[in-house]
């Protein structure tokens, strides 16, 4: 076990390190940072002087190696945009975005897990097919677009929930919704596919001999086992909705770090994209580690 978790650990350390320089690389990329910062009417003398104060002039590499250094020590360095200390700005919009995040993962369990085990109980019917239909269906739709259909429909055709902003609970209902879509087709495929695996096992079998109802076997004996491995993948899930969060927070005006890093982007505030990426793959990288641990705990063979 200690192996094990000590390679998942090496191997998320050197995912941070690749983050690091691709977030690095692709804000270098995106133009002549000095001139962006400067802004339309700057001289030619002014953009030399922000490049030098920003040290913009120094190569690349000690540039990348005096960030991810400073990073390293939890200092994200000043947002040019809002002239704070850009972890000040994560934090204070952090709640937002994890409230999001958690609300739909919550969604996407509560749709995902009954219709998973509905679709492996009626295996084979019309019933399963159309509940895989909808999972295709949920795979393949862009958030955005659900996103502002929900707006138009729901937000101000019918008014049921506020169109932007999070001044109360209703504000995480529809953003929360188009979140969960993204995470709903593989926690159900992953439910009704262990179902299916845990009702043709020979102790279900025995269940059934013994003449215990339907819903006995079904709720208490298959969905224990078959529950485990959503358990643990539900981590890696949330990684991924809290990264799609990006789209969402922009779409519903949210406040998050989402929002964040797309006002960002639009302002070539590079400080603050690196720290945002950087954030959210950690995270990520953090949820997919405990998801490794927690199915490893559960199957001991992939301790190997």
């Amino acid at each position: 076990m200690r192996l094990f978790l000590f390679r998942r650990l090496l191997l998320a350390i050197l995912v941070c390190l690749t983050v690091l320089v691709i977030s690095f690389t692709l804000t270098r990329l995106s133009g002549d940072l000095a001139a962006s910062i400067a802004g339309p009417n700057a001289t030619a003398s002014d953009i030399a002087i922000i490049t030098r104060n920003y040290g913009l002039d120094r190569p690349l590499p000690v540039q990348f190696f005096d960030w991810a250094g400073h990073a390293a020590t939890g200092d994200l360095g000043r947002s040019f945009l809002y002239h704070s200390p850009v972890r000040e700005l994560i934090g204070a919009r952090l709640p937002v975005t994890l409230t999001l995040g958690l609300t739909g993962l919550a969604i996407a369990l509560a749709v995902s897990l009954p219709l998973g085990i509905l679709a492996a109980a009626r295996e084979g019917t019309a019933i399963d097919r159309a509940i895989m239909l909808v999972a295709l269906v949920g795979q393949a739709m862009p958030s955005f677009w659900l996103g502002l259909v929900m707006i138009i429909g729901l937000g101000l055709d019918l008014q049921w929930f506020p169109i932007s902003g999070v001044d109360t609970w209703q504000g995480y209902i529809m953003p929360g919704i188009v979140l969960a879509f993204s995470a709903i087709p593989a926690l159900m495929r992953l439910t009704r596919s262990g179902m299916i695996e845990a009702l043709a096992a020979d102790y279900i079998r025995t269940a059934r001999a013994k003449g215990l109802s339907r819903t006995k076997i079904v709720f208490k004996h298959a969905l224990r086992n078959a529950a485990m491995p959503v358990v643990s993948i539900a981590a890696v899930q949330l990684g991924f909705i809290l990264g799609g969060s990006v789209v969402i927070e922009a779409v519903f005006a949210l406040p998050g770090i989402g929002y964040l890093a797309w006002e960002s982007i639009t302002k070539n505030d590079f400080p603050v994209v690196q720290a945002v990426v950087l954030f959210l793959a950690v995270i990520y990288i953090a949820l997919t580690l405990l998801a490794d641990m927690m199915n490893a705990l559960l199957d001991p063979r992939l301790r190997g």
